[in-house]
C-alpha cells in the first residue's frame, strides 16, 4: 500500500511541476509582453509602407511546417517573425488605410488593450452571478446601441461574434415570436430582395424555415426595395391563402450601400403583421452623424436590427450586435434550463446574455467596446464616419469626370463603377484593372456583378483611409486607361 501511495505521490508531483510552466512569473510575463509589444508597434509604425494586398502571396512554403502544432515548445523570439512573414502579410492587411474592399473596419488599438483586458482577467460575461460588473458593461452598450437607433424601452439584445450569428438570432426571434410551426413553413412567406446578405439566407435556412416561400421583391434604379411590388406581393399571398411572416431590410447593403425606403416598409409590416428586420450591420454606426439619421429614418420602427461595431465602429473582427424591439420575445426565443445552473438565479439584477442569445460561453466582448467608447467619447467616430461619407462622395466625383460609369451616388460610403471601352468586352476590361490594382498592392478594392455586369467597387470605411489613399487609387486606375 505504502509503495502504491509513493508512486502516486511521485507521479502528481510530476504533473503539478510540469503543469506549473502554465503559470509564468513576473519576470517571464514581462519578457514576453516586451517581444509582443514590440513587435505590434513594428507593425502599426510600418503600415504606410506595407501592402494593402499581397497578390503573390498564396503559395505554400517549406518553412510552412512550422504551423503544426507537436511536442517541442519554442521561444517567442522564433514565433514573432513567422507570424510577421506567414500570418501578417500574405493576403489582405485589413489594418491598411489602403483597405477600400469589403466593408473595412481597420481595428482600433484600444480595442486589443481592452481584449487583453478581458482575456487576463477571463470574466465570464455569458451570467450575472458569474460577473455582474461584465454584464452590466455589456448591457449598457446595449441600451447605448439601441437608444442609438431609436429605441426607447423595453428593448434588448446581445453582444456576437458578428452579424451572421446576429442576423440569426434576430430570424430565430422572428419565429418564436410569430409561433410558427413545422406544418406552417410551405405556407408562409418571406420577403427580401437581391441585395439581401447571404448571412441571412444562411439564417433562414438554419432556422428550419428553408421550407418558407421566399419572395425576392423588385428593386428600382438604386438598388431599394420598391414599396408598392411588397405591398402588392403580400396582398396577393394573403389572397393565395399563404401567411405573410418576414420582411427583411436594408439599412447599408453590401454590394451598393443602399438603404431601402424603411419608413414606407414598416408601415406596410405593420399593416400586414409582418416581422420587421433591419440589417443595418454595415450602415447602423451612420446614426450617429446628421446625414445617417436621416437616411435610415424608420429604423426604430423595426422589430429587429442587427449592427456591427466591427465595421462602422473601427473594432476588430469579430464585434456585432443584435436589437429586439421587445426583449420578451429575445427572452422567449432563447430560454433554457439547466441543474448546474440552478445557482446562477441567486443573483437577477440584470437580464444576462446567456438568456438571450445561443451562447453561454463567450468571451467578454464588451470591453473591446466599452473602453476605446469611454476613451474618445463618442466625437472622433462620428467625425470618422462623416469623413467616409465625404471620401465616398469625392471618389464618385471624380471617378466619373474621368468618363467612368457609376452606380447611384453613395447614400454611405460605397460606390460602384465600371469603364466601357469601345472595342473591349466592358467586363474583362474591368476585371483586368482590378487584376492590376491588386498585383500594385498599395490599394485593395473589390469587385460585384450587378444584373450580369461586373463593376469595381470601393467601401471607404477604415478609421485610417483618408484622401491621399483616394487619391491615390485615382492615380493607379487612370493609369490602366
Amino acid at each position: 500500500m505504502d509503495n502504491r501511495k509513493d508512486q502516486s505521490s511521485a507521479q502528481h508531483h510530476k504533473s503539478e511541476s510540469l503543469s506549473t510552466a502554465l503559470e509564468t512569473n513576473a519576470d517571464q510575463r514581462l519578457s514576453l509582453q516586451k517581444s509582443v509589444i514590440e513587435y505590434a508597434e513594428d507593425f502599426l509604425n510600418s503600415l504606410e509602407n506595407r501592402k494593402a494586398y499581397e497578390f503573390d502571396s498564396y503559395g505554400k512554403e517549406d518553412g510552412d511546417s512550422f504551423f503544426d502544432i507537436d511536442e517541442q515548445n519554442h521561444l517567442i523570439e522564433d514565433i514573432l517573425p513567422f507570424i510577421g512573414e506567414r500570418v501578417d502579410k500574405p493576403g489582405l492587411n485589413p489594418a491598411s488605410g489602403g483597405h477600400l474592399g469589403y466593408i473595412p473596419g481597420g481595428g482600433i488599438y484600444e480595442s486589443a488593450l481592452g481584449d487583453y483586458l478581458a482575456a487576463v482577467s477571463n470574466r465570464y460575461a455569458g451570467v450575472f452571478y458569474a460577473s455582474p460588473g461584465a454584464v452590466r458593461m455589456e448591457n449598457a452598450l446595449i441600451d447605448w446601441a439601441g437608444k442609438l437607433i431609436g429605441y426607447t424601452s423595453h428593448f434588448g439584445g446581445n453582444l456576437t461574434s458578428g452579424g451572421s450569428i446576429a442576423n440569426l438570432i434576430a430570424i430565430s426571434t422572428a419565429r418564436e415570436a410569430k409561433k410558427l410551426k413545422g406544418k406552417d413553413l410551405e405556407s408562409t412567406v418571406i420577403y427580401t430582395s437581391q441585395q439581401t446578405h447571404h448571412s441571412l439566407q444562411k439564417a433562414i435556412k438554419l432556422c428550419g424555415l428553408g421550407e418558407c416561400i421566399l419572395r425576392i421583391i423588385d428593386l428600382d434604379e438604386d438598388y431599394r426595395i420598391i414599396p408598392e411590388k411588397l405591398n402588392a406581393q403580400v396582398l396577393e399571398d394573403k389572397e393565395q391563402g399563404l401567411q405573410p411572416f418576414l420582411v427583411i431590410a436594408n439599412a447599408g447593403s453590401t454590394d451598393v450601400g443602399a438603404v431601402d425606403p424603411l419608413n414606407a416598409i414598416a408601415s406596410i409590416a405593420e399593416e400586414h403583421d409582418l416581422w420587421f428586420h433591419v440589417d443595418a450591420a454595415y450602415g447602423g454606426f451612420f446614426q450617429l452623424t446628421k446625414q445617417g439619421k436621416e437616411i435610415m429614418s424608420g429604423i426604430e420602427k423595426a422589430d429587429s436590427v442587427i449592427l456591427d461595431p466591427h465595421k462602422g465602429l473601427f473594432l476588430p473582427y469579430g464585434s456585432g450586435i443584435v436589437l429586439i424591439k421587445n426583449i420578451e420575445h429575445l427572452a422567449a426565443a432563447n430560454s433554457y434550463e439547466a441543474n448546474y445552473m440552478q445557482d446562477t438565479k441567486m443573483h437577477r439584477d440584470e437580464m444576462s446574455p446567456a438568456e438571450l442569445s445561443p451562447e453561454l460561453s463567450k468571451h467578454f466582448r464588451g470591453m473591446r467596446m466599452w473602453l476605446p467608447l469611454k476613451l474618445h467619447g463618442i466625437a472622433p467616430f462620428k467625425a470618422c464616419l462623416e469623413e467616409k461619407m465625404e471620401l465616398a462622395q469625392y471618389f464618385y466625383t471624380q471617378i466619373k469626370a474621368m468618363g467612368f460609369e457609376v452606380g447611384p451616388a453613395p447614400v454611405l460610403s460605397t460606390v460602384i463603377f465600371r469603364y466601357l471601352p469601345k472595342d473591349k468586352d466592358a467586363n474583362e476590361f474591368n476585371a483586368a484593372i482590378v487584376k492590376a490594382i491588386h498585383q500594385d498592392g498599395r490599394i485593395f478594392i473589390s469587385s460585384t456583378t450587378l444584373n450580369g455586369q461586373f463593376y469595381m467597387r470601393v467601401a471607404v470605411l477604415s478609421f485610417r483611409t483618408h484622401k491621399k489613399d483616394i487619391d491615390l487609387l485615382l492615380e493607379i486606375i487612370e493609369k490602366q486607361l
